[in-house]
């Protein structure tokens, strides 16, 4: 399968058209025709409807694959970049929300400083896109966050052949506005939470697919969604009653009381991902590791 028909077959599913995909990839509407023609031939089956535009079965379930798969061929692409490359002038860390962004930055500075001559840059966003940035050689390193059984790696995208260490673990707990009947627990199941109202933030909150796999239940409905990475926009949203999220404890913020989830044991970990480490790129890493120690 070729991937240059794979890519031009993701846009045009994307996009819901064949002239919008055209436009993103820089082809003529006819050569994106032929790329998806070529490509149904490959294959043998239909793969997009054209009028409107969308996917067949056969083409959603091929659209499942396609993301996987051009992730790992651009992370290969970009593992032997590293190994073979001239050493960088920069360094990108990108950092998920509740990873640590003011600890970073006490490591990033001094590595800064040491290294005078190396760009650092600092990057905030949601725990795929830093695992794909870091796989894809967007990201030097990169510090990820999230919710999981204490035994169990983070839920994070295929991504190729990343190291990663734990640099901390604390408690799982389900954040409440102050004055909700279920605040003043001790300890909550999972599970009785299912017929709550959640507020939808992947890139910040558990993601709402995650909750119900880690409860083992169905339910989680979504409330107000919050597609942001500001970890202060989404406690103020709970202050406010728009929903639950599960979070790392403590949680410090006006109005809102997190209470540890028991049952399922579930930990918040953050782990420090990287690929192939360029001079600069490993210093950062080694200070990372030595500035923060695992705890439970």
């Amino acid at each position: 399968m070729d991937p240059h028909l794979l890519r031009t077959f993701v846009a045009v599913a994307t996009a819901g058209s064949f002239s919008a995909a055209a436009q993103e990839l820089g082809y003529t509407q006819s050569a994106v025709s032929q790329q998806i023609a070529a490509l149904e031939s490959d294959l043998g089956t239909t793969l997009l409807r054209r009028r409107p535009v969308g996917p067949t079965d056969a083409g959603a379930r091929l659209l499942e694959h396609a993301g996987p798969i051009l992730l790992r061929l651009s992370a290969a692409r970009a593992d032997v970049a590293r190994l073979s490359g001239q050493p960088a002038a920069t360094v990108v860390l990108g950092v998920t929300p509740f990873a640590g962004a003011a600890r970073a930055a006490e490591v990033l500075v001094p590595v800064q400083r040491a290294m005078p001559r190396v760009r650092c840059t600092l990057l905030v966003a949601g725990r795929d896109a830093v695992a794909a940035g870091v796989a894809t050689g967007t990201l030097d390193v990169g510090l990820v966050d999230g919710v999981t059984a204490p035994s169990d790696p983070l839920p994070l995208p295929d991504a190729g052949q990343l190291s990663a260490s734990v640099l901390a673990q604390s408690t799982a707990v389900a954040a409440f506005p102050a004055g909700h009947p279920l605040a003043g627990r001790r300890a909550l199941r999972l599970a009785d939470l299912a017929d709550a109202t959640w507020i939808d933030a992947p890139d910040v909150a558990t993601p709402l697919p995650q909750l119900r796999a880690l409860a083992h239940s169905g339910g989680f409905r979504d409330g107000l969604r919050y597609p942001g990475t500001d970890t202060g926009g989404l406690l103020a949203l709970v202050a406010a009653g728009a929903g639950l999220a599960l979070l790392p404890g403590p949680v410090t913020y006006p109005g809102v009381v997190g209470v540890p989830v028991t049952q399922p044991r579930l930990v918040h970990r953050v782990e420090l991902v990287h690929g192939a480490l360029t001079p600069p790129a490993r210093a950062l890493a080694v200070a990372l590791q030595t500035a923060q120690t695992p705890r439970t």
